[in-house]
């Protein structure tokens, strides 16, 4: 009997010891959110990308430069003298020409940069959406994994108090080996679990920092608000709603409609490139022409004989179909992902709903129970620890389900194109 109350008293302060922590930056979701708009090196450089994509459009509104062009005698061999200009003895002639653009090129050219400029916005707002998506779905895999850790730290510093106390009682010869043996082979696979689960939780940190851009030594301290869970309830959304909200707001949709809408405004502008263009120029004659001091207005038009741009013009419209073709993709895409992740939620949660709420209570008072028993001889050591492995196994699938909800939740999110659990 004072065996047993020491090993249990042992048990006991191991238990309820608690551990000191390092420094840590203390993030919850949303500030997690503000690190990664502002620090994520994809977004910045999707930014980027927009200005260039602006940058091309002050390019299609310039109006192309005209031409100066001049021609000076270079020697006069009557009178040995270079570069004369005077009219008795030099000769020169200069003229300036203008290129202007008919059919519309330069207004067609315009749209078309503002097209591309939309289009790079869509994108970088599908980038956006896709790693939102992943840095929240990061945080809560991390969070959970970080709540299974302390599950193992729990158990593997209970067990190594357990294990100490049953190695001086076994010296005292109040113990068997084999009690002894099976505490140290449940440890050896307590710390491999351990050691499998913190490799698994450091990966997700980091990502975490990659998508934060947060310097590699930071130590993260995860938090979720207890208001967290109590959100929207997915038995109160519809599919035709979310399939709707898909539609409105889904970039990538948007992104194959403006794509299609680019190579329509493409394919005005080709034909309208089979159009030539005029250039009109002015000239000046020294001597070099008649009358002297010679003025003249000049017209250059070339003859569409042989090149009409008929092969940027057949792009162009197959560039139509295959953009057609890509929505008709897209919206397939979108509503076959917007069902399955609306009935994946569903299944998550009516699983975790189904769980007895009180079987994840305080851990300390049922392992109270634990010793409880244990102490009164209603239960052996073996069986003892089964029950405390079996209750580690149960807190872990619980942890687990917790996240498939939260992920389920997030990805609905995503799906949609929406925000509908925040």
């Amino acid at each position: 009997m004072r065996i047993s109350t020491f090993l249990i008293f042992v048990f006991a302060i191991s238990i309820n010891a608690s551990f000191a922590q390092s420094d840590s930056l203390k993030l919850d979701l949303k500030q997690a959110e503000v690190l990664f708009l502002k620090n994520n090196f994809d977004l910045l450089a999707g930014n980027y990308q927009i200005d260039q994509a602006k940058a091309q459009v002050i390019t299609a509104k310039l109006f192309d430069n005209p031409e100066l062009e001049y021609e000076n005698l270079f020697y006069n061999h009557e009178t040995k003298k270079f570069l004369q200009t005077s009219y008795e003895f030099g000769q020169y002639a200069g003229s300036i020409s203008q290129l202007i653009k008919l059919a519309g090129k330069r207004n067609k050219n315009i749209k078309l940069a503002q097209t591309g400029v939309k289009l790079v916005e869509l994108e970088y707002f599908d980038l956006m959406r896709t790693l939102k998506f992943e840095l929240r779905n990061t945080f809560y895999k991390a969070y959970f994994a970080a709540q299974s850790v302390k599950v193992y730290e729990d158990q593997v510093k209970s067990t190594e108090s357990l294990l100490k106390a049953y190695d001086l009682q076994l010296k005292a010869g109040n113990v068997a080996l084999k009690d002894v043996i099976r505490i140290k082979s449940l440890m050896i696979g307590l710390k491999a679990e351990q050691a499998n689960l913190l490799n698994d939780l450091e990966d997700h940190y980091k990502d975490l920092k990659l998508l934060c851009g947060l310097e590699p030594n930071t130590s993260l301290l995860l938090t979720i608000p207890s208001n967290e869970n109590k959100n929207v309830a997915i038995n109160q959304i519809t599919y035709a709603n979310l399939l709707d909200s898909a539609r409105t707001n889904r970039a990538d949709l948007k992104l194959a409609k403006t794509d299609l809408e680019y190579n329509e405004l493409n394919l005005k502008l080709q034909k309208a490139m089979a159009i030539p263009d005029v250039e009109i120029s002015l000239a000046y004659d020294l001597k070099g022409n008649y009358p002297e001091k010679y003025t003249g207005i000049g017209l250059k038009i070339p003859i569409p004989l042989f090149n009409r741009n008929q092969g940027e013009i057949k792009k162009a419209k197959v560039g139509i179909d295959a953009a057609t073709s890509n929505i008709k993709k897209q919206e397939l895409i979108l509503s076959n992902e917007v069902f399955n992740s609306y009935h994946t939620a569903i299944r998550n949660e009516k699983l975790l709903t189904e769980i007895d709420p009180s079987f994840n209570g305080d851990f300390n008072k049922l392992i109270n129970g634990l010793i409880k028993n244990f102490r009164e001889r209603n239960i052996s050591l073996i069986e003892f620890l089964d029950l405390y492995e079996s209750y580690k196994e149960n807190i872990l699938q619980i942890n687990n389900l917790q996240f498939e909800r939260m992920s389920a939740r997030e990805e609905l999110n995503y799906v949609t194109g929406t925000n509908i659990f925040k």
